[in-house]
């Protein structure tokens, strides 16, 4: 090859090699922007997923919640008040409104819930002063009337009894919202307000009328509790020892109060209707005022193996402050109180216990928890006992939370269902009753 000819093909040559090296450089830029794109995405990705097991884990308990505050105080009674101060609590059972009609035949202008009446009578343990000393969040109060109203006039008298709740909770707006989901009780929180809830305590209230269970769901109630001291047709009562619980009437009341998404509450029943519920309920059981029955024998507490199956149920226990059900005896004190607490987060575990305190429906208290301004003192005593902030956060409030929203999920997953119309034959000795 000649001089001239060499030269054009080492020219020629340096071309092409200066653009291919030109073209590899920029397929290299180019693979190198497509790695650090899918680097940066993955870090997105793992970032996320990092942030959604950290949500899960602090929602089911696994890591402290931590609080507002950069340090909180370190005796028990100030770092008490600091978290109740941001975890208000919410207390699942209250008979103010039967107290109202008690003293004042619900006559609602005699009523100052604004004053501090301590002593003013028996069952007069709450009022708006005391409420805000206590730290309350949430309420759930009673719609109450007795066993003497079956067959009779229970309905009525319940949702009197209803409208006596709605009634002061209008009057003071500064102080009460009313409520009837989880998210409702974290906006009033939100708001400094106190949630209030309707739970209705007993069964004879819906005269065994699914429908009327249905309309008591739409006037607010979030709870029914199956029975009172009284057996309904369908279920029976704490009272009651013989072998049984539910019939297939009672189960279709347990069902349609999972499908409305009202709370089932088996305070005030006995152990065989205990079990029937926890056998057919599809969503988590509620103890509103119930205590360890292992610690004091009486019918009205819960047995070990019915605390053992609430993991399963996901329910709770809303621990009773009657020294009755706390001691076995007219006198009980704060630390009792806090021993069943012990004992139910003990046997079912920190995620299964809350209060269910039952003032102004017990005319006997215990000492250190004489109304509704003592929640401090209680939980400070949890937290001697050892009691993470995050174990008070969820006796305080976040279970019962829990459980409400879980029994919304229940109720949205079956919503297909229709509503249930079946009925049951008139009662012997009834009067008044529809016979289809």
């Amino acid at each position: 090859m000649s001089d001239e000819k060499t030269s054009a093909f080492k020219l020629s040559l340096g071309s092409d090699v200066e653009t291919k090296t030109s073209i590899g450089k920029h397929i290299y830029k180019s693979r190198l922007d497509q790695y650090l794109l899918l680097a940066v995405l993955s870090c997105v990705v793992v970032a996320g997923a990092a942030l959604a097991w950290l949500a899960v884990q602090v929602r089911i308990g696994k890591i402290e919640i931590q609080t507002g505050q950069k340090e909180l105080p370190r005796d028990p009674y100030n770092r008490a008040l600091a978290l109740l101060t941001e975890y208000p609590p919410v207390d699942g059972h209250n008979d103010l409104a039967d107290a109202i009609r008690m003293y004042f035949e619900n006559e609602l202008d005699h009523v100052d819930l604004s004053k501090n009446e301590t002593g003013f009578k028996t069952f007069w343990q709450t009022d708006i002063p005391r409420l805000r000393a206590g730290k309350y969040g949430g309420q759930f109060w009673s719609a109450y009337m007795s066993c003497s109203t079956q067959y009779k006039d229970a309905t009525r008298t319940f949702i009197d009894q209803m409208d006596v709740v709605k009634q002061f909770v209008q009057k003071y707006p500064d102080t009460f919202q009313f409520a009837t989901t989880a998210a409702d009780i974290e906006d009033a929180v939100a708001k400094g307000k106190i949630a209030s809830l309707i739970g209705v305590e007993g069964g004879h209230a819906i005269d065994s009328s699914l429908g009327t269970l249905r309309q008591l769901y739409d006037l607010g109630a979030r709870y029914m509790t199956l029975t009172h001291f009284c057996n309904t047709p369908w279920a029976h009562s704490s009272r009651d020892t013989s072998p049984n619980g539910l019939n297939d009437f009672g189960r279709r009341v347990v069902w349609e109060m999972n499908r409305i998404g009202m709370m089932v509450d088996i305070s005030h029943v006995n152990n065989y209707t205990m079990m029937d519920v926890l056998d057919t309920s599809l969503a988590p059981v509620i103890f509103s005022h119930s205590s360890a029955y292992a610690l004091c024998n009486n019918p009205r507490n819960v047995p070990d193996n019915v605390l053992r199956r609430l993991p399963d149920n996901g329910g709770m226990v809303m621990v009773n402050f009657y020294p009755q059900y706390i001691n076995c005896s007219p006198n009980a004190s704060l630390s009792q109180v806090a021993d069943h607490i012990d004992y139910i987060k003990t046997v079912a575990g920190i995620d299964h216990v809350g209060v269910g305190s039952d003032f102004d429906g017990i005319e006997l208290v215990p000492v250190g928890l004489e109304d509704v301004s003592k929640y401090p003192a209680l939980f400070a005593e949890l937290i001697r006992r050892g009691y993470s902030d995050n174990d008070v956060m969820k006796v305080s409030r976040l279970n019962i939370v829990r459980v409400l929203e879980t029994v919304e999920k229940v109720r949205d997953s079956l919503s297909y269902q229709p509503p249930d119309n079946t009925h049951i034959s008139p009662q012997p000795n009834a009067t008044c009753r529809p016979d289809f």
